[in-house]
């Protein structure tokens, strides 16, 4: 049987320094299954880490042996350039046609908008990865983070 989840996703930005991205995935039901944090040193446009953190997202789900979820995520102009395949963008063209790619090859991927709302836990591992650069890569045990936070 082919396990269905959401993965949500998001970014963190500090101006002039780096950014940073959240990915969460969550089972059918809504409980988070796992989070994971990615940090983008030097890089300070929110729409590239949006873009980037996306293409992580996809990766990473593949890598797990997800292959039927719904990307869910906050900034619009990506998720319309995705699925419209519109891969023509001056900064962010090169790693939308990777995404597009993937889709492409994975009919089972779909990406739709989340509010920030909606969207909270994951701007929280977000900014937690942003928080701890310059470490080059961070993931988390999600449940012993959130238990941390309370």
């Amino acid at each position: 049987m082919v396990q269905s989840v959401t993965c949500m996703w998001d970014d963190a930005t500090k101006p002039g320094s780096h950014a940073a991205g959240g990915i969460v995935l969550k089972d059918l039901a809504g409980n988070i299954m796992l989070a994971r944090g990615v940090q983008f040193p030097g890089l300070d446009s929110p729409l590239v880490a949006e873009a980037l953190t996306l293409r992580e997202a996809v990766t990473w789900c593949l890598e797990l042996g997800f292959h039927v979820v719904c990307f869910q995520g906050d900034a619009q102009s990506i998720i319309d350039k995705v699925t419209k395949r519109d891969v023509h963008d001056v900064q962010i063209g090169a790693i939308l046609e990777e995404i597009v790619g993937v889709f492409a090859n994975h009919s089972a991927l779909q990406v739709r908008f989340a509010g920030r709302s909606n969207n909270r836990v994951t701007h929280s591992v977000a900014r937690n990865a942003l928080v701890l650069f310059p470490a080059t890569s961070c993931c988390y045990d999600f449940q012993t983070w959130l238990t941390s936070k309370m």
